[in-house]
């Protein structure tokens, strides 16, 4: 295939559809654990070409909705703090903390400017080599290596007015946490492509050994998602657990070695909480002690109030762990929505709640 469009014909989606119509036999639960694939599912309608035992749940893949109060809390302190520019991918401002969001402290007077890339928050902290500068690190690995170059560049240049925040997480930990706890249960995962470019396939040979949970990579594509679950359950109705990587265009099962070097040369594995799913060991990754001196934490000491609960009703923690959908909550659509997000899951496009609310069901009424 050479060609977008060529991932998107009608004629192989629905030739797809066929075979799994006749290899789908029981009741089968698979989830993707990306953003990416939820809106791709939703947008091109997938669901509605598949078997009806065949049920898809959207995971913890949205790296902007598993971002924990606290996190946001601290960074709204820190916003108020003399001769101090936050920067921020845009996605992150809107995201409702306890009290407030970026959105409304820079309403406040907060110097807190949207950036695309890490590069660009060097360049503001060159620019402004009286002030300091902190950049927000929320993603997963496909973020983080760029981060960890930034960094990197920053020692080089001798940008002493340079910080990262990181909230930086890693996918396969929830994905064993999920499985591990039973609470939902699970008989496949979609893995995520754009992470699979970074980690390869092997970090979730785990998951699918000790917990006899296939997985597959998948690419964004409405075939690449239909392929990957055909490969999933085939698996599933064989009996069989593996790895398999349907999205052989970008990922090797060795992944990118170089990314993975800079990313843990800068970084190093932490215990890290997530929106709905707790504390997870090993999930996060911060910077080491040779990079210090661009730990924003390991140079302000500040104060934080209490985080208090999230919006009343708001059910976002749930349905990130997929014990439940959108459709659960009293507040979806009525109350919340993109223009006033009440849980992280509306903020983002990647978000589920998001996801629900521009394709699922636009007639949906009071």
């Amino acid at each position: 295939m050479k060609y977008i469009e060529e991932f998107r014909n009608f004629d192989l989606a629905q030739g797809i559809s066929r075979r799994l119509f006749q290899i789908a036999r029981r009741e089968i639960t698979l989830m993707e654990v990306c953003g990416t694939h939820t809106v791709s599912i939703f947008r091109y309608g997938l669901k509605k070409i598949l078997p009806k035992n065949i049920r898809l749940l959207s995971g913890p893949g949205c790296p902007v909705c598993v971002t924990p109060n606290p996190y946001l809390d601290k960074a709204f302190v820190y916003a108020h703090e003399k001769d101090f520019i936050i920067a921020t991918f845009g996605d992150m401002v809107k995201v409702p903390g306890s009290r407030s969001s970026l959105e409304r402290e820079r309403a406040q007077g907060c110097d807190i400017r949207v950036v695309y890339s890490a590069r660009d928050a060097l360049r503001i902290a060159a620019e402004n080599k009286k002030k300091k500068i902190m950049f927000l690190g929320v993603g997963f690995e496909t973020t983080a290596p760029t981060i960890a170059a930034s960094i990197v560049e920053a020692k080089k240049l001798g940008l002493g007015n340079f910080f990262v925040f990181s909230a930086h997480k890693l996918i396969p930990p929830p994905m064993e946490a999920l499985v591990s706890d039973g609470e939902v249960r699970l008989d496949g995962f979609i893995c995520p492509g754009h992470v699979s470019t970074i980690i390869g396939s092997k970090p979730y040979e785990p998951i699918s050994g000790k917990y006899k949970i296939p997985c597959v990579i998948a690419g964004f594509e409405p075939l690449d998602v239909l392929q990957a679950i055909y490969m999933l359950t085939n698996q599933i109705e064989n009996g069989e657990a593996r790895v398999e990587i349907q999205y052989r265009r970008s990922v090797k099962e060795e992944g990118n070695p170089k990314a993975l070097a800079l990313m843990y040369e800068v970084f190093e594995t932490a215990d890290a909480e997530w929106r709905g799913l707790g504390i997870i060991p090993d999930s996060g990754l911060k910077i080491t002690d040779k990079y210090a001196e661009f730990n924003i934490e390991s140079n302000m000491d500040i104060e934080v109030p209490e985080p208090v609960p999230e919006s009343e009703g708001c059910i976002c923690g749930e349905i990130l762990k997929g014990l439940k959908t959108p459709l659960d909550c009293k507040l979806f659509r009525r109350v919340c929505n993109p223009s006033n997000p009440l849980g992280a899951c509306m903020v983002s496009s990647e978000g589920t709640c998001a996801a629900y609310y521009d394709y699922e069901c636009p007639e949906y009424e009071d």
